[in-house]
């Protein structure tokens, strides 16, 4: 069997370092933190009391105050930066068969805040269930595809992935699958979460998960550097616009990049940890790569995970010394956690969107907060520290692992008729 091939047509994004796109991508590549103290609620207590928040995104503003209140903020996020990417687009609905255009989005806890709003006020009470009747549909973790195919009006197929950080890799893989297969036409694909609140930073810190730098949040984040101590959480949205290139160049869209290939495996490990070795790793990007037709050679960008934890960051330069041998010493490797915070479910899709935007622009963004050497790196390796690159860059490739040992990697390339 043919496999039709997969472009994106379209981009929109909600991040801690910039609300549109273009504000997103101007931040990552002047090496911008997002990171500050958290005000959405008072964290005098917290062992962390920083984050990457969303700044300046006015929910009631965009979607009026009664539907505002009916959504969880993770949904929130999912329709602005969806919004974006169908105007990017150029997308009039009227005018396409919605009914093989779907949404397939991604978040690895959905709805945290309603669900500890809920839970807090019936604790609060007399054993009364008082509970909003909008509880349930706000909090659960597919609503986000379900209210994206509500507005535009998309009877395809229609829902969430949850395998915890690797979310949206999967989103966009199960997106271009369908599309390769010609069961579609079109998907909205991505992902968003919105996790920065007592119940998120509080559940991660009792895992000792986080970075504890309060003393100077803009340089917690801080991957491949020796005196990394944790991530930094982050919160937002990416939304990708994949089409079958025949219906992109019917229409006459634009074309950012073509989706080559997507890998997925297990760690089958451990519950948080990643596998000591980077075997899952290793295994994920070498399937990522076969299922593109590519090798090594190939890449010229790899937007590593990256998460500026003591044990994660060495597992995944083995992983990737391992896939790709000598060819490691050609390649940039960068971690845009380190502006952005690891968005969680999110991070695939607004990863995948620096990877996208680093083919189109032929720049790839820095590792930054970068102070010291760490031994156990081969100081070899090109981790793009601190400051922007410029190179061609034709081919890249995107990795994303999660808890419970879930890895999924996506790879890109510039767009050739």
């Amino acid at each position: 069997m043919e496999f039709k091939r997969v472009v994106v047509t379209g981009l929109g994004a909600l991040t801690p370092i910039g609300n549109t796109v273009s504000e997103y991508w101007n931040s990552l590549i002047n090496g911008v933190s997002g990171a500050a103290f958290i005000k959405s609620f008072d964290v005098e207590k917290f062992k962390t009391k920083f984050a990457c928040e969303v700044k300046g995104f006015d929910a009631e503003g965009f979607l009026g105050r009664k539907e505002a209140r009916k959504l969880d903020p993770f949904v929130q996020y999912a329709l602005f930066s969806t919004e974006e990417a169908v105007k990017d687009a150029g997308l009039d609905f009227e005018k396409l068969d919605t009914s093989r255009i779907g949404v397939i989005w991604g978040s690895g806890i959905g709805g945290l805040k309603t669900f500890l709003d809920e839970v807090v006020n019936f604790a609060k009470g007399d054993g009364t269930p008082k509970f909003n009747p909008f509880f349930i549909p706000k909090m659960i973790a597919d609503i986000a595809p379900g209210h994206i195919s509500i507005k535009y009006g998309l009877r395809g197929p229609n829902f969430t992935t949850v395998s915890a950080c690797a979310s949206s890799n999967n989103s966009l893989i199960d997106a271009f699958n369908y599309l390769r297969l010609g069961k579609a036409n079109m998907f909205i694909t991505g992902g968003s979460e919105a996790i920065i609140n007592e119940a998120g930073i509080g559940g991660f810190n009792a895992m000792h998960a986080l970075s504890t730098r309060n003393d100077d949040p803009a340089t917690a984040s801080r991957p491949f550097d020796l005196d990394r101590d944790g991530f930094v959480a982050g919160e937002g949205a990416g939304t990708i616009i994949l089409e079958e290139l025949g219906h992109a160049l019917k229409r006459g869209a634009k074309i950012y990049a073509e989706m080559v290939g997507g890998g997925m495996s297990a760690d089958a490990y451990h519950m948080t940890a990643p596998h000591p070795e980077g075997l899952g790793a290793s295994l994920v990007m070498k399937a990522a790569l076969e299922d593109a037709g590519l090798t090594p050679a190939d890449i010229d960008y790899v937007n590593v995970h990256g998460t500026s934890t003591p044990i994660g960051d060495p597992q995944e330069v083995k992983a990737i010394t391992d896939a790709f041998g000598d060819r490691i010493y050609d390649i940039n490797i960068s971690s845009t956690k380190s502006m952005t915070g690891h968005l969680l479910g999110a991070a695939g899709a607004v990863e995948a969107i620096a990877s996208i935007l680093a083919i189109q622009n032929d720049i790839i963004p820095p590792t930054i907060n970068h102070f010291t050497d760490d031994p156990a790196f081969d100081p070899k390796i090109n981790f793009t520290f601190n400051k922007a690159q410029k190179r061609v860059v034709n081919v890249a490739q995107s990795n994303g692992f999660g808890f419970g040992g879930h890895n999924a990697s996506v790879i890109f390339k510039k767009y050739q008729q």
